[in-house]
C-alpha cells in the first residue's frame, strides 16, 4: 500500500530525492524515527578501495506521521515499544524514497545524519555490490516497510513502470508483496472484466459498495505472501499487519476516499486528472491464486510467487530450530544487500571481525554487500528482503 494522499502531496516532487545530509551526529534511540545504531566492524575493502565501517545497521522505526488511515499500535508491539502515535500505520525501513510530493519525509538517516540515498549514491558498490551496480547503478530497487491496517484501507492501485516514466518522470511503478504477520480479509483485483465507463462513474459517485463487490476477497493467514502487480486494484482488510516489499516509489491512484482524511478528489490521482490517472487500473478479471503463496513461512527458501522476481525477492530463514544448530551453530547469509526482519524469537547477527549485533523479534536490519558474510545464530525467523537478481 503505502498510499500518497497528504496534505502536502500537491507539491510536486522536483529535485533529488535525497543528496545531502544535515546536522550532527546525536546519539541512537531505538524511537527516533529514521535512525540506525552501528555495530563496530573492521574496514572491508571491495575493488582494492577502503571501503570504511561498512556493516549491518540495526534501524529503528520511520513512520511518517498524520498518514490518511488508521493504524500505528501492532507496530509498537512488534518492535517492542510504548504506545504509537495515531494514524502511523506505516513504517518504511532502508527508504531511499520519500513520499508523493515531498522533499525528505520518508527517507532514512544514517547514525551521521547522513541520508542512506545520497550515502548509496556516493558508493554503490559498496552498499549494493559490483554485479547490481553494474546492472542498475545506484538504485537499490528495494523498499520495505511494515504496514498495520487500523482499517480496511481504500480501494486504490499503483501505476505500472511505463505509466510512471511517461506520465510522471518516475523510474519505477510500484509493485507490491504483502507477507502476512497477521490475517484476515483483503481484496485483490476484479473477479469480472470492468469497462471504463463504470469504473468511471463508481469514482465519481464514490459507489464504495459497487467497488468492493465486484472485487475478489480472499482470507490470508500469517505466514501466506501476497504479490500485487502494479494497476490491479485492492485494498488491505482492518486488522491486517504485513511485511511489505515494493518497488521504491510512492504513487498511489485512490478510487476510494470517503471515511478517509484523505482529500480523494484533488490528490488522488496524482497531479495528473483521474481521464488519465484511472487508465492505470487493470480494469480486467484478476486470478488470485495464482499470486498467492500460502504457508511461505512453513520452510526456509523463497516467498514469494516467481513473477514477483524481476522486482524483488524475499527469503524465510529459520535459525536454530529445524536444523538443530541452536546458539552452537548458525545459518550463513551470503554478502548481498538486504533488509532483515525478526518475526519471532532471538539470536545474533555477526560477520568476520564484527562484534554481534543482539536481535530479537521486531528487530530490522540493513546490510550493505560490503559487510560480506554473515551469520545468525539463536533461535528466530528472519524475514530476508532482497532486490531482483543482477
Amino acid at each position: 500500500m503505502g498510499g500518497h494522499p497528504c496534505p502536502s502531496a500537491a507539491r510536486r516532487r522536483t529535485g533529488p530525492q535525497a543528496r545531502r545530509g544535515t546536522g550532527a551526529v546525536e546519539p541512537w534511540d531505538p524511537a527516533t524515527p529514521g535512525w540506525a545504531r552501528r555495530a563496530p566492524v573492521a574496514d572491508h575493502t571491495l575493488g582494492g578501495g577502503l571501503i570504511e565501517d561498512m556493516h549491518p545497521l540495526l534501524l529503528g522505526p520511520n513512520q511518517p506521521p498524520e498518514r490518511f488511515y488508521l493504524g500505528g499500535e501492532k507496530i509498537a508491539r512488534f518492535r517492542g515499544l510504548e504506545g504509537a502515535e495515531p494514524r502511523t500505520p506505516e513504517d518504511w525501513i532502508a527508504s531511499v524514497t520519500t513520499l508523493f510530493g515531498e522533499e525528505t519525509l520518508g527517507l532514512t538517516r544514517l547514525p551521521d545524519r547522513e541520508w542512506l540515498a545520497t550515502a548509496i549514491a556516493r558508493d554503490p558498490l559498496a552498499w549494493l555490490g559490483p554485479e547490481h551496480a553494474g546492472r542498475f547503478g545506484d538504485d537499490p530497487l528495494l523498499l520495505v516497510k511494515l504496514l498495520d491496517a487500523g482499517q480496511r484501507l481504500p480501494v486504490h492501485s499503483h501505476p505500472g513502470g511505463d505509466f510512471a516514466r511517461r506520465h510522471l518522470g518516475r523510474p519505477h511503478g510500484k509493485a507490491e508483496a504483502w507477507l502476512i504477520l497477521e490475517g484476515g480479509p483483503i481484496h485483490l483485483g476484479f473477479r469480472d472484466d470492468l469497462d471504463r465507463p463504470t469504473l468511471d462513474q463508481w469514482v465519481r459517485d464514490q459507489d464504495v459498495d459497487s467497488m468492493l463487490a465486484a472485487l475478489n476477497e480472499v482470507q490470508v493467514s500469517p505466514g501466506d505472501t501476497v504479490f500485487v502487480p502494479a494497476g490491479v486494484p485492492h485494498a488491505i482488510g482492518a486488522g491486517v499487519f504485513i511485511i511489505e516489499l515494493q518497488e521504491p516509489e510512492d504513487l498511489s491512484v485512490l478510487m476510494e476516499w470517503t471515511g478517509f482524511t484523505a482529500d480523494g478528489a484533488t490528490l488522488g490521482h496524482l497531479g495528473l486528472g483521474f481521464d488519465l490517472a484511472l487508465s492505470s487500473v487493470d480494469r480486467g478479471a484478476t486470478d488470485t491464486e495464482p499470486l498467492i503463496r500460502r504457508q511461505a513461512m512453513a520452510a526456509p527458501g523463497s516467498m514469494l510467487v516467481p513473477m514477483a522476481d524481476p522486482f524483488f525477492r524475499a527469503e524465510f530463514v529459520r535459525v536454530g530450530i529445524e536444523t538443530g544448530e541452536g546458539t552452537g551453530g548458525g545459518t550463513v547469509l551470503e554478502p548481498g544487500y538486504s533488509v532483515l526482519v525478526v518475526t519471532d524469537g532471538d539470536g545474533t547477527l555477526a560477520g568476520s571481525g564484527q562484534e554481534a549485533i543482539p536481535l530479537r523479534a521486531g528487530a530490522t536490519v540493513l546490510v550493505p554487500h560490503a559487510a560480506g558474510s554473515l551469520t545468525l545464530t539463536g533461535r528466530m525467523d528472519v524475514v530476508r528482503c532482497l532486490p531482483p537478481a543482477a
